[in-house]
Parts: C-alpha cells; structure tokens; sequence
C-alpha cells in the first residue's frame, strides 16, 4: 500500500512552506513534497519586495514578522527610474517607514524551512501525475514510480502544475516577454561604473519598449534584468551556453543606450540565464472540486512587474491554513472559505501586472511609471 497522508502539499517554495508553517503553528501536520533534491539544490533568485498586506501579514501569520526583520535589506526600498540615456526621472531614497522592505529569497525560504518540523519536505520528488480515487481523495504518481494517497491535495508547484489539471485545463501562455538575469559581484569595487548607475536599491531603466531592471543584494551584488519583447522562438535561438554569445545578443538591443546601463549586461560575472514570461488569463479561476485546490503560481501565475508573485503564495498559503485551522473536520468549507479570498484578490494582482507591464515597456516608460510610483509632477 502507498503511504496516505491527511494533507499533502506539492512543492516547498515560499507558498507551500507558508501554509506548512501556518498548519504547524495551528498544530496541523502536513507532509511537502518538492522535486528539487535537497534544499540547496539550486539558487532560489533575487530580491522581493515584501508588501506589508500580503507576505508580511501571512509571516505575522506564521509568527515569523520579527525574524524576517532581521533578513530586511538596508536602503533596499530606494528607486531610481532613468531613461535609455540614463538622464533620472526619478529618485527616491530608502527613508527606512516603508511597507516593501526588500529580502532576499533564498534567506527567506530558509526561514521558512527551519520553522518546520524536520521530515516536513520530502526532498527529491518530481510528481508526474495526479489523479481522483473518489470522496475526494486523490494518488500522487512520482517519477520514481512510487506513489501516495491523501485526502486534501495542494498544488504549490509553480507555472506548470501537475495538480492544475484537476481543477482547470488552463495553460500559462508566453507574454512576448523575456528576461535575461545576470549579476555582477562585489559591485562597489569590481564594477563601479555599474554600481553608481544603480544607486542603493533598486533601478528601472526603460526606454524603447524594453528595459533594464536591477537592484541591490547582500554583499554589494547586482541582480540584473534585461526585459526584451521578443518572439519565442527567437528567444530561444540564442545560445545561452556560451556567456559571449549571450551578451551579444543582448547588448545588441541595447545598442544606443548609455554606456554605464551597457555595463549592466556586458560586465555580468558568470553565465545570462533566460526566463520566458508566462502567464495565466486574468481571469483565471476553477469550480469547486472536493479534496484540491492550488496556491501561488499554480493558481495564478502572472507576469513581475506589479511585484506580487511572492507575496500572493505567501499570502495564499497564510490564508489557506487557518481557513483548515477554523473548520476542522469540514475540508470543504475550509476550501470554499478559502478560494472565495484567493479568486478576487488574484485577478485584482493579474490586472495590475499587466498594466504594469504596459507601463514599463511601453511607450513614453519613465514618466509613466514615475507617475505610478509618486503620482504626476507639475512640470509633466
């Protein structure tokens, strides 16, 4: 016989671990699975932004808002907005009162982890299907060819779902935009040219509809975007591979931009990683289905530019697990409590990502986004 667990959660990243540490503190166990072999498998990204009615009230939640203090970024929240030619539209100083505090999250998924049980995440399980065996219950397949049973599935395994498929048979569709990540190490000394560009937090530099998009990490790191609308299959021609053909291809869309934005991208330590943006329709969302239901990006994956993926999981799984906490024995009730949350705030979080992206990539860029930032100078 598989094993059966009560509750199951699929994939340990900030929202699966969120409603973990939630379950937990109500004193419900759950088991997590993740495909990633170990939890330092691979690098977990750059900074987040973690707004104070989402992420930061589902870590209140999770009696962890004091210890993520401490992981807070120093001068993380100032923003400068600069146009291809790198003239400031904007600049804005970190003055400490603010509800984004940037952390970075691989620090934060750690928190997170060391909150848990030992044994909570089961490491190293790539689910390959999921399916119905009636009174909602559900059997996991892994690609191990091992299984499990449970009678409440949650899918928190990102973009591509392998628990979505129960509930909807939406797919995430690129948004005809790409970003290339790089970083350049130890800034301040090494690079910087690169570092006085991008001042002490954060950096939007638009122009031409695409941009260039940075901010600061831990040990004088620059965390790097290149966002480039671009067809698919042109994307993915480029040979990533090799880190000189890369640049190329990038810094030739940047060609007549300021020499020091350039440096952004031709002094990356290290190989350009391309991520394709994907996402959900807006409107996305599923009829009821007994014993399932799905957080984060597996309930609505979105494009990054109203800076919500993060904190939705978190706040997802925050409010997931104290709706099971309020309606012990009635898991249906907790769901439809739940999902009643989840959808509107979602579709509100999808529309501002797309206007978001509109903004930053469209025409007229700075001043637009400077405008949504601050509001509309006299001079404008």
């Amino acid at each position: 016989m598989p094993p059966h667990h009560p509750l199951a959660i699929i994939g340990a990243g900030l929202g699966g671990l969120t409603l973990a540490r939630v379950l937990h503190v109500h004193g419900i166990e759950a088991a997590v699975y993740d495909l990633d072999a170990s939890r330092h498998a691979r690098p977990q990204g750059g900074m987040l932004d973690i707004h104070e009615e989402s992420g930061q009230a589902a870590l209140r939640a999770a009696g962890l808002h004091d210890a993520f203090r401490r992981l807070v970024l120093p001068g993380g929240e100032a923003t400068r907005i600069v146009d291809k030619h790198a003239t400031v539209h904007l600049d804005e100083p970190d003055k400490g009162d603010g509800g984004r505090p940037e952390a970075d999250r691989g620090h934060l998924r750690d928190l997170l982890l060391d909150s848990l049980p030992e044994g909570t995440v089961r490491w190293g399980a790539r689910v390959t299907a999921a399916e119905s065996i009636g009174d909602g219950r559900h059997r996991v397949s892994l690609a191990d060819g091992s299984s499990f049973t449970t009678d409440l599935l949650v899918g928190a395994d990102g973009a591509w779902s392998k628990v979505r498929p129960l509930l909807s048979d939406a797919r995430p569709s690129y948004t005809g935009v790409i970003f290339v990540e790089g970083d350049l190490l130890d800034a301040d000394r090494r690079h910087p040219r690169a570092a006085a560009v991008v001042g002490g937090g954060s950096l939007f530099a638009l122009g031409d509809g695409k941009g260039l998009l940075a901010h600061r990490e831990h040990d004088a790191v620059l965390h790097v975007y290149s966002a480039l609308r671009i067809a698919e299959d042109r994307a993915a021609a480029v040979d990533f591979g090799d880190t000189a053909t890369a640049k190329a291809a990038v810094l030739e869309h940047f060609a007549d931009w300021d020499a020091d934005l350039r440096s952004l991208i031709a002094d990356a330590d290290g190989p350009l990683i391309p991520r394709p943006i994907h996402a959900l329709p807006v409107e996305h969302r599923w009829e009821r289905v007994p014993g399932v239901t799905l957080l984060g990006d597996a309930a609505h994956v979105m494009s990054p530019f109203a800076g919500e993926g993060a904190n939705l999981a978190m706040i997802d799984g925050a409010d997931l697990g104290r709706a099971i906490a309020a309606h012990p024995g009635d898991t249906e009730a907790a769901l439809a409590a739940y999902e009643q949350r989840l959808f509107p705030r979602a579709r509100a979080a999808a529309e501002d990502s797309a206007t978001g992206l509109s903004v930053c990539l469209g025409e007229d860029a700075p001043r637009r986004l400077r405008a949504m930032i601050s509001g509309p100078r006299e001079d404008s």
